[in-house]
């Protein structure tokens, strides 16, 4: 009876239904169930050219790039491309006022002046499993991981959780650890129009880098020696340089990292009410004592570049969530279709009670999970501050050595401090007043304020310096004392650790009878698995979109568009005098093509693919499976499609592949590269 209920819940997961044009997140596993309408659509391969364990397929492509974006094999000898945001702290790693990587770019002339990254690696996924039967059975997951990766250097196998624990899945991976920049843009290039034109279009953003893995003479993953040798990938990516018109299909593949479809409107408004607008306001004040800093000094510019993007994409990515979420009444939305939803379950005595439940759970976790955020953007953020909070927890003297290396390379203090005292503010004002520790109520009081609590620490401490004092000496730091008062704060915060408020235990389990209960009364709807960074199929086509009453964005963008905007005043808009000199004489070469009657190189272009975080440095594939651009990022009105898909204005944003061949060839005159592409 147990199996026989197990089977049914699975099949009910499987089918497939209507639901919006190109919305969506596919298993590529699963993929057959959408083959169909992959092909109505105008797509030319089969399911197994996809996704298949059995012979070399489009997956075997596809590579986890770091900690949190996707990249593409593009030649037989392991060249990768990735988008230049997903190299970019590689990349400054890698640079120094002597060799500005960031700013002027780099272009290896062969394989010898490749550049190893320190830490950086690259995972393939070797297969994926539905194991919900076996977990039901009883089997170890531990047992089935072990299993899984028992043959092959660098196994990795994860367990991931589907449709909130209604299916599990197993996934290996095979993980390399010698991977090295190849090439690089200038900035003025890769980050054209910084944040300003971050989630925006019209986009004009050359947003690439490219990286070779390396592998033993086995091919097989190993560490950094100079013997190693170019990683040969099954499959790689075969470049179409025809380009691209309106209405193209558009297949992205990659790794999304995270949706929330089927979320109450307890988790919206948490969302859209509380949270946003918190993280952005401090994000804010963050971001304006770092671009001050940058701007007086380009060695602080460079070792804060990275911090800088980090913070600062995230920050407007909420501004746009919460304005869509708005606009489109997505609160509203849910708590109607919870009405509907309650109303059929009324009869129900397995679901009756069951909006009432999580709507409780909701009610309960939300103080903790804000009090998580907020101390996480506040006193969390403070780089000082999560130093003294690892050294006071160690004894080992090596590793409170590795830590001040980690944490103090490229730190400046006074721009810390400045954030310290901000931080601490905050944090006073918003947190609760029964979740503040005495000690720190204390500590400020005795001298005035916050403020002047942060300049006593920082004046005092001896943890700021070259030399890392004993023990005994941290221990009675001034910044370890007030590291230590958040130890209660920091430990909670670890407890509810998870993805999304939806996340936590006390609220997720109800989403398991919550998405049985959807599945029975909605039938018409198509559920696709949250995404959770593994790998996933979306499709569409290009196109573009009314943003207002009588103003359409066209689907492309073109080198006319950087020429507009390029201004030498300004750091992110300043292009290199090799792009001007090649407008003005319009010697595009191979790369130019007519557009509107004048001759121009394509840039970027958009289309409707559901995408999300993650899915940075994504293929983008025509309909035969060819490489037509790298996907980078969203439009500002699309960031909302981690919870609602709005098909009618919801758009992927990529840089045409013709353009990252031109600035390859032409600016980086690096033309040995596209010699190992097959270009179509």
């Amino acid at each position: 009876m147990i199996k026989k209920l197990i089977l049914c819940t699975l099949a009910c997961f499987t089918l497939c239904n209507t639901m919006h044009a190109d919305e969506g997140m596919w298993l590529p596993n699963l993929i057959k169930e959408r083959i169909k309408d992959m092909r109505s659509k105008g797509f030319r391969l089969k399911a197994d050219d996809v996704y298949s364990t059995e012979k070399a397929s489009l997956k075997d492509a596809v590579v986890q790039f770091g900690g949190g974006c996707t990249g593409e094999f593009i030649s037989s000898q392991g060249l990768l491309l990735t988008n230049h945001h997903c190299g970019y702290s590689s990349i400054q790693k890698l640079s120094s006022v002597e060799h500005d990587y960031l700013t002027y770019g780099y272009w290896a002339k062969s394989q010898s002046e490749e550049l190893p990254v320190p830490g950086l690696t690259v995972s393939l996924l070797v297969s994926m499993e539905d194991i919900t039967e076996r977990m039901a059975a009883g089997e170890n997951p531990e047992a089935i991981k072990a299993d899984a990766t028992a043959k092959g250097e660098g196994m990795r196998a994860t367990i991931e959780s589907m449709y909130y624990g209604n299916r599990q899945y197993l996934f290996v991976y095979q993980t390399f650890r010698d991977v090295r920049l190849v090439g690089a843009p200038p900035s003025s290039i890769g980050k054209f129009g910084g944040d300003t034109d971050n989630w925006m279009w019209p986009r004009h953003t050359g947003d690439f880098s490219i990286f070779r893995v390396y592998a033993d003479a086995d091919n097989q993953p190993a560490d950094y020696s100079a013997q190693n040798r170019p990683y040969r990938p099954k499959r790689h990516f075969k470049i179409s340089t025809n380009g691209i018109k309106e209405g193209d299909f558009t297949m992205i593949y990659g790794f999304p990292g995270n949706t929330q479809e089927y979320v109450t409107s307890d988790a919206v408004r948490y969302v859209a009410e509380t949270s946003n607008p918190m993280k952005i306001a401090l994000r804010t004040q963050r971001l304006e004592i770092i671009s001050a800093a940058q701007a007086k000094d380009a060695a602080v510019r460079i070792a804060y570049a990275a911090k800088h993007a980090s913070i600062a994409n995230a920050w407007k990515k909420w501004q746009g969530e919460s304005l869509g979420l708005q606009r489109l009444g997505t609160v509203a939305k849910k708590q109607q279709y919870e009405r509907d939803f309650a109303a059929w379950a009324a009869n129900n005595p397995k679901y009756s009670t069951l909006l009432d439940s999580m709507h409780a759970a909701y009610e309960k976790i939300i103080p903790h999970y804000f009090a998580r955020e907020l101390f996480n953007e506040s006193v969390g953020s403070i780089e000082a501050y999560r130093m003294a909070a690892l050294l006071a927890r160690s004894d080992d003297e090596q590793q409170m050595t590795n830590i001040q290396n980690i944490y103090l390379k490229g730190y400046n203090k006074e721009i810390d401090q400045a954030i310290a005292r901000c931080m601490l503010q905050e944090f006073m004002q918003r947190m609760p007043q029964e979740r503040i520790p005495d000690t720190l109520k204390q500590a400020i009081a005795a001298h005035g304020s916050a403020g002047a609590y942060i300049d006593h620490i920082y004046t005092n401490t001896k943890l700021l310096g070259d030399t890392l004092p004993c023990k005994a000496d941290i221990l009675t730091d001034e910044l370890a004392a007030f590291a230590k008062m958040f130890e209660n704060i920091a430990q909670e915060s670890r407890n509810y650790a998870f993805r999304n408020l939806s996340n936590v235990p006390e609220i997720e389990k109800w989403y398991r009878s919550y998405m049985q209960a959807l599945r029975e009364w909605d039938k018409e709807r198509a559920f696709y698995p949250d995404a959770n960074f593994t790998l996933r199929v979306a499709y569409g086509e290009v196109t573009g979109y009314e943003n207002v009453d009588g103003e359409y964005h066209t689907h492309l963008t073109t080198l006319d568009g950087i020429i507009a905007k390029d201004n030498p005043e300004i750091y992110d808009y300043n292009i290199p005098q090799e792009l001007r000199d090649i407008h003005a004489k319009k010697d595009y070469g191979r790369w130019g093509i007519e557009i509107n009657g004048r001759r121009s190189v394509p840039v970027c272009f958009q289309a409707d693919n559901h995408t999300s975080g993650g899915n940075s440095g994504s293929p983008v594939l025509n309909s035969r499976g060819e490489l037509i651009g790298i996907n980078f990022d969203r439009t500002w009105r699309s960031t909302m499609s981690d919870i609602e898909f709005d098909p009618s204005v919801c758009r992927n944003i990529s840089v045409d592949i013709r353009y990252v061949l031109f600035v390859v060839d032409r600016i980086g005159g690096a033309s040995h590269l596209l010699e190992e592409m097959e270009l179509k």
